[in-house]
Formats: C-alpha cells, structure tokens, sequence
C-alpha cells in the first residue's frame, strides 16, 4: 500500500510532467495560474512565490489548503476545470513544500520557478492592459 508521501509525489510528478507538455497548449489556464499566484503574493507583499510559501505560518498553510480543496472542488463542480487546475497547481506546489523528497524539492524549484514566470507573464498583460485604457 502507498504511502500518502507516495501518493502525493504521483500526482506533483503529474501535474509536473502537464505543465510542461501542455502548459503551453493553455493560455488560459496558465493566466489563471499567474494572475492567483499573484494575488496571493500581493496580499502578503511577498517577492515572489517562494517567498510567499516559506513564510507562511502553518495556519495560514491549513487554512490556504482548506480554501484550495474548497474552492477547487466548487469551480470542479461549476465546470471550471481550467479555474479548478489552477488552484491545483498551487495546493501542489504548497504541499511540495512539505516533503522530504530529493525529487520532489527538485520539482518544487523547477515549479517554483514557472510560477515566477507565470506571474510576471500576468502581470506585464495586466500594464499592457492599463497602458491601452
């Protein structure tokens, strides 16, 4: 039987192994990546994602968890797979963060990474939209 540790390394290699054959496939769905990363980012005037996750306080982690899993499920409901993926790289990308895992932490970084790229991408869309209104 499969650890949860195991588990969760199947599903972050998953998601890895989508992001970077389909990533580029979505514009969208790699939009909705950057612009919650970055909210999320904003709100606690973090530098960048890994900032964001390495000082979070473990209620802030149960709590952000919890509202991924929540609103995830509802946007899977709603037919939002694309808002519904989103969240699921973050909770991923979250819960990484946690594991002891040579692979995984390797993993992490390269994800960490896309999402810094991620974010700026949503964040030069959004000037380039305000510099045309």
């Amino acid at each position: 039987m499969a650890t949860k540790e195991q588990d969760f390394k199947e599903r972050f290699v998953a998601v890895l192994q989508d992001l970077r054959t389909n990533g580029g496939k979505d514009p969208e769905a790699m939009f909705l990546i950057g612009s919650l990363a970055a909210r999320l980012i904003d709100r606690t005037s973090q530098p960048s994602w890994a900032s964001f996750k390495s000082n979070m306080t473990p209620p802030a982690y149960a709590s952000l968890l919890s509202d991924f899993e929540k609103q995830g499920n509802q946007f899977h409901q709603d037919g939002k797979a694309k808002h519904a993926y989103a969240i699921q790289v973050l909770a991923i990308s979250l819960i990484a963060r946690t594991q002891t895992d040579p692979d995984v932490r390797t993993g992490e970084a390269f994800l960490d990474d896309m999402l810094g790229f991620l974010i700026a991408a949503y964040r030069k869309a959004r000037a380039e939209d305000a510099k045309l209104n």
